[in-house]
């Protein structure tokens, strides 16, 4: 047995409704267009629903809700403080829509701790099933994983921008955009997440080491998202899938791209000198 294998197959049940004034919020976020009740809301809003609802007196010191050996918790008391988003699977099964009742099951499916060159990490994996007005709408297979404190003396992540220059040329599709603290700050508050690497720039330099406020990576993955709807339309995919392939920082440019791949759609984030940030794919 390992040290976490009491936790796999846990189960987290939470209910939410995708109301008007949640629907506004979002696009407004985003400058986009609000759909009229009854209709789809794009791709990407699943991410604002059914949030985490821990009371503040139970939050830790990164801003995440505490995590304990009880059977109320539903993420193990892993010993590592870090914790970041690494990546997302998921299946489109149907849009939701503005005024959709929405009701998320999510279960742990494997825990598995691994030795990187900064260190132990532990990666959690987590299948979510979200249904909405009681029909599947969207399923998706989330890797999280725990990394042991920065030392006070490690240098900034990422490095600062190198002499490079992205060059869309090999692209299909391309957009900059520069996701700025208000940005990162009405992102956190659509999907009630309190980690303070997104808000407290004090605290991301000084503690987990990061250049400056680190871009939430279902933001970035949100991006990427609306630029395959401007090129598709809205609902056009059936699956995408991201990966997290170094920090982006608040403020600086943000490269997104797509073209046509072999067996699908790729896609990426690149900061201003060519780093790549991002890693994605889709279908139709």
């Amino acid at each position: 047995m390992g040290d976490w294998d009491a936790w796999i197959g846990r189960e987290q049940r939470s209910a939410d409704r995708l109301g008007r004034a949640h629907a506004a919020r979002w696009c407004a976020t985003f400058d986009l267009p609000l759909p009229a009740a009854g209709q789809p809301m794009p791709q990407g809003i699943h991410f604002c629903l059914c949030t985490p609802e821990a009371a503040t007196s139970r939050l830790g010191e990164d801003g995440h809700p505490q995590r304990d050996d009880s059977p109320a918790s539903f993420l193990p008391p892993i010993p590592l403080p870090r914790r970041m988003w690494a990546a997302s699977r998921i299946a489109f099964h149907a849009p939701i829509m503005v005024g959709a009742a929405v009701e998320r099951v999510s279960r742990i499916v494997s825990i598995a701790p691994k030795q990187g060159r900064s260190g132990p990490m532990t990666f959690v994996e987590i299948e979510h099933e979200t249904m909405a007005d009681g029909r599947s709408a969207v399923r998706e297979s989330q890797t999280l994983v725990y990394r042991a404190a920065a030392p006070s003396d490690a240098p900034l992540s990422p490095p600062p921008p190198g002499d490079g220059v992205f060059d869309p040329a090999a692209w299909d599709a391309h957009q900059t955009v520069q996701p700025d603290p208000r940005l990162l700050f009405r992102y956190s508050a659509l999907t009630f997440n309190t980690h303070r690497i997104h808000y407290d720039e004090p605290y991301a330099r000084e503690v987990e080491r990061y250049r400056g406020l680190v871009v939430h990576g279902p933001l970035m993955a949100s991006l990427l998202l609306q630029l395959a709807a401007r090129e598709m339309g809205d609902n056009a995919l059936a699956t995408f899938a991201f990966r997290a392939a170094s920090p982006a920082i608040a403020g600086e440019p943000l490269h997104l791209t797509m073209r046509q791949a072999e067996g699908g759609i790729e896609l990426a984030a690149f900061a201003e000198d060519g780093r790549q940030i991002v890693e994605a794919s889709a279908t139709r």
